[in-house]
């Protein structure tokens, strides 16, 4: 495991090799540190600004071998989001570290974790939540291919769909509750009282009563979530999704 000390000296490193290299014109700390909510367990988030785009390639190669060469990278992997290339490090003692990439002219604020170190940004330009619409249509979909899966007895893929339905259903209390609906980020923020409700969806046994017995609570707590975000169409939905869970008989 690496040490905070580690993690706090390879970012200033990395820092002073941005402002060596002539193609970086600005760059910005962000993720927790960010905002002064790092931890034993944070990672390490830089963003670049880069000059010229078409240097953008090179940059790219020449910071990955650095990530090798001097800080013995094990692997890395690429997340790419509009004009940011997100390149995520992974190296000894389990420290990541992402590093994105942008031309200057969409240099900016994604999220309110963002420190600028140099250089220009634009004007923020925050993501947006997702729609409750999607989510519902989402979480909708996971119910109906987890009571198919049951009934063909594909438990592996029945336990997926219902994690799925549970995941999504909690995204879609994050909205109501004001927290952050993307990756997880409010769960563990969202009332006690709630999320022992979905701490009943999880599957416990890979068998097929209990698949479907977390399928029906995973079901019940998103006619719940929907009620919140529109009341006619959860109105419109519970009896279709409440008949989704199979049968005693069909799992036999």
């Amino acid at each position: 495991m690496f040490s905070p000390a580690d993690r706090a000296h390879l970012r200033s490193t990395l820092l002073h090799n941005a402002a060596q290299d002539p193609r970086i014109s600005g760059t910005a700390l962000t993720g927790s540190a960010a905002a002064d909510r790092e931890d034993p367990w944070s990672d390490i988030d830089l963003a670049f600004a880069i000059a010229d785009p078409l240097a953008l390639p090179a940059v790219l190669a020449d910071w990955t071998a650095r990530m090798y060469a001097q800080h013995q990278a094990l692997h890395h992997l690429d997340f790419p989001s509009g004009p940011w290339l997100y390149r995520v490090f992974l190296l000894p003692g389990s420290l990541q570290v992402d590093l994105a990439f942008v031309p200057a002219s969409d240099f900016r604020a994604l999220a309110p974790t963002f420190r600028l170190i140099s250089g220009e940004a634009q004007d923020p330009l925050h993501d947006e939540p997702p729609a409750p619409d999607a989510l519902i249509g989402l979480a909708s979909l996971y119910a109906l291919h987890a009571r198919t899966s049951l009934a063909r007895h594909h438990l592996w893929q029945a336990e997926f769909t219902i994690s799925g339905l549970r995941g999504t259903t909690l995204a879609l209390a994050c909205l109501h509750h004001n927290l952050p609906a993307h990756h997880g980020r409010g769960f563990d923020h969202l009332p006690p009282a709630l999320t022992h409700l979905f701490a009943d969806a999880l599957v416990r046994q890979l068998n097929p009563p209990e698949l479907a017995r977390a399928l029906r609570t995973a079901i019940d707590c998103l006619l719940a979530e929907i009620q919140h975000a529109d009341f006619t169409l959860a109105a419109n939905l519970q009896e279709t999704l409440k008949g989704l869970p199979p049968n005693p008989a069909m799992l036999n």
